[in-house]
């Protein structure tokens, strides 16, 4: 048999019930559709977050105060409650590490800001003019801190975006306007650029004041709430997180195992966040690969079902000399056309829930080449592994008895 015969066949055979035929192809549809959209939400929001990670600076280690110790391991010190790093530690880094770029303490604390009768709660961050090279923050307008404010205690800050418009309206203009944090005074200096985030890690609704003013006035302590540091280069990440590490350690007096502060590289954040986002792919791919075995089933039923229609149909092509790799293929056919038909509607479906992500999400899902021949195979294989048994099955009948079927 050519196989062109066998595309007629199988096509003739398929629109004799199209509505059986169409209920079996649905099931492979939303199979391969919720695959491939789950795949690129996945990857998306891969992505996203490496952006993400990205944005707060390059070549980045942050230190915390703290340490989160496993259980039975001794007292737990959890990140961020803890404070055991000072400005001394921050200029000891700056001193004492050759391949340290730029070193940028921080206190932060979240304060009620008021200004011409309009107020907002935000994040109030106390730093040093390095801050804007090592978190890659820029301004739009104005100045950042410098140096020399920082020495003299100025009562200076540099808003965001989002902290301007609550306090002084869409893009006014507010340098050289004036807010209180605390009640205390402080003036605009400066309006960083937008660079959008969400939740607490928002730079645009954050407020930059010199971090001995955020010590002295605003926070009460010379702790700091974490160090940045810019490595030179991407090579130096792991030497630079030891250096930094056995310099703290010999300045708290302390040992590897009591240390009382964590270290963290920005490659290992990316890693770390790329690694769980691969995980909840694979696992959102698995949860909704367990509707391509659904569908997969449907059509071996169905399939069995036609067997049983066309026994005698079987029995007379057998009759007249079809061999048993004649039909065996032929009702094959039928089984790959019904999946291949549903992996292509399910690629469709898959990039329609992408885009529908994207618009309303947020997240940028888009459909891989990889993920389409990924959906295809698998809509194939789908098809040889439940056609087959059917498939043989109507191979293997007895001409005269398949004849004598009603």
């Amino acid at each position: 048999m050519r196989i062109n015969d066998l595309f007629e066949e199988s096509y003739s055979a398929l629109t004799a019930n199209k509505i059986r035929t169409g209920l079996t192809i649905l099931g492979i549809v939303i199979g391969i559709g919720s695959v491939i959209a789950m795949v690129s939400i996945g990857q998306g929001s891969q992505k996203s977050i490496q952006a993400s990670i990205q944005s707060i600076g390059s070549n980045l280690l942050i230190i915390t105060p703290g340490v989160q110790r496993n259980f039975g391991a001794g007292v737990s010190a959890g990140r961020g409650s803890a404070q055991t790093l000072t400005q001394e530690d921050a200029d000891a880094i700056n001193q004492e590490i050759a391949q340290a770029k730029a070193v940028a303490p921080e206190l932060s604390g979240r304060y009620q800001v008021t200004a011409k009768g309009s107020n907002t709660n935000t994040q109030v961050i106390g730093t040093n003019d390095a801050y804007s090279s090592v978190r890659n923050v820029s301004v739009d307008s104005g100045t950042f801190i410098t140096s020399e404010q920082v020495s003299s205690d100025a009562k200076v800050a540099v808003i965001g975006p989002t902290v301007r418009d609550d306090l002084f309206g869409v893009d006014a203009n507010a340098i050289g306007q004036s807010i209180k944090i605390k009640q205390i005074i402080f003036k605009v200096i400066g309006i960083t650029t937008a660079k959008g985030g969400t939740g607490f890690n928002n730079t645009d609704n954050s407020i930059y004041v010199p971090i001995s003013t955020a010590q002295h006035f605003l926070a009460g302590s010379s702790y700091v709430s974490q160090i940045s540091v810019e490595a030179d280069s991407a090579n130096d990440m792991s030497a630079i997180q030891q250096e930094i590490t056995d310099l703290l350690l010999q300045r708290h007096k302390l040992t590897a195992a009591t240390a009382d502060f964590t270290v963290l590289n920005q490659s290992d954040i990316v890693n770390a966040a790329s690694g769980v986002t691969n995980t909840l792919t694979m696992l959102l791919a698995s949860i909704a690969g367990i509707s391509l075995v659904v569908g997969g089933i449907g059509i071996m039923n169905m399939m069995l079902t036609t067997v049983t229609e066309r026994t005698r149909e079987i029995g007379l092509r057998k009759a007249i000399g079809a061999t048993r790799n004649n039909i065996n293929s032929q009702f094959l056919m039928e089984a790959v056309m019904l999946t291949f038909t549903g992996g292509f509607l399910g690629i469709i479906l898959g990039w329609i829930l992408s885009l529908i992500v994207t618009k309303f999400a947020g997240i940028a899902a888009a459909v891989s080449f990889s993920s389409v021949i990924l959906a295809f195979g698998v809509s194939a294989a789908i098809g040889l592994i439940f056609g087959y048994y059917p498939a043989r099955r109507a191979s293997r009948l007895n001409p005269i008895e398949a004849l004598r079927f009603e």
